[in-house]
């Protein structure tokens, strides 16, 4: 059950994070930040009423989302670093999804920080499941 909680610790940190960004610092998202966040909002209630049930299987309804996300974040972070030409970006309108709006100790962007929480998320629920599987063995 630990793990369940470290995923929901992540995904409140993640949401939280996102909402400072827009809202505090006044940093619009660009199109694949809405869909991550599409993906990571609803964890936090998922994750938590999960946790309060103490359902075992409740890795095979937020890994869905988790997965989800982690494959945008992947994405993203592929366009960000120019892997992936900008022309295959998304962004029409609005701000671009290279644009680099906070970089910090020159590695540490909001796409970097969106795939490491959609990977932390999914490896916690991989974990939770592979213990819960254990349990009902």
């Amino acid at each position: 059950m630990i793990a369940a909680y470290a995923a929901w610790v992540a995904a409140l940190a993640g949401s939280l994070g996102s909402l400072f960004f827009g809202e505090v610092m006044g940093l619009p998202p660009c199109t694949l930040c809405w869909y991550q966040r599409i993906c990571m909002y609803p964890l936090v209630a998922v994750l938590a009423v999960g946790i309060l049930l103490r359902d075992p299987r409740l890795a095979w309804y937020a890994l869905p989302l988790a997965v989800a996300g982690l494959a945008i974040a992947v994405y993203h972070n592929l366009l960000y670093y120019h892997v992936i030409p900008e022309t295959l970006a998304p962004c029409a309108e609005g701000v671009s999804c290279t644009t680099r709006q906070i970089e910090w100790l020159g590695f540490v962007t909001i796409p970097g920080m969106a795939l490491a929480g959609f990977a932390l998320i999914t490896a916690c629920l991989l974990v939770h499941e592979r213990s819960a599987r254990r349990v009902r063995s």
